[in-house]
């Protein structure tokens, strides 16, 4: 039944829009390229190409870590991408994170150990920075609340 789930996965339109795009973003360079010809804002456009990633590991293998590890990998690519001077562009021609997040998702798909234990790994620090990112977002809205208070308190002071 496992290896019924895992060749009708392999052979999934999405799945195959993976490796093509793992082919041609990462083989070709096109991911670097693409940075060096449009710095910032095409970084930001590849990441777009990570959404059939997200799908295949959301939709078809059903999967929270995977799905966490292959945006972890993407928003990797994204903060190195946006590294300002062209800088960021060339270290993308090293980074690779199509393949990588190819390689998690045949990986994970086919049960190999080492590729699980990476998953859950990426997956634990995602979910740590998710939570984090959170109370950020919290704290800047008291504080944002409390500023607003105080202009507001100034405000009819003056009236």
């Amino acid at each position: 039944m496992k290896n019924h789930r895992v060749i009708l996965i392999k052979q999934s339109k999405s799945y195959q829009l993976t490796k093509q795009i793992a082919n041609w973003m990462d083989r070709y360079y096109l991911d670097a390229v693409l940075g060096l010809m449009f710095e910032g804002v095409g970084d930001m456009l590849t990441q777009l190409l990570t959404l059939p990633y997200i799908y295949v590991s959301a939709v078809k293998i059903k999967s929270v870590p995977l799905t966490l590890a292959v945006i972890y990998n993407a928003l990797c690519d994204l903060a190195i991408g946006l590294v300002p001077f062209y800088i960021g562009s060339v270290l993308d021609f090293f980074k690779k994170s199509f393949v990588r997040n190819f390689r998690l998702i045949t990986g994970f798909v086919e049960g190999d150990r080492d590729v699980i234990h990476e998953v859950n790994r990426k997956a634990a620090i995602t979910a740590v920075l998710i939570v984090a990112l959170c109370v950020v977002i919290y704290l800047l809205v008291l504080l944002a609340i409390k500023v607003t208070s105080w202009l507001w308190n100034i405000v009819v002071g003056l009236v």
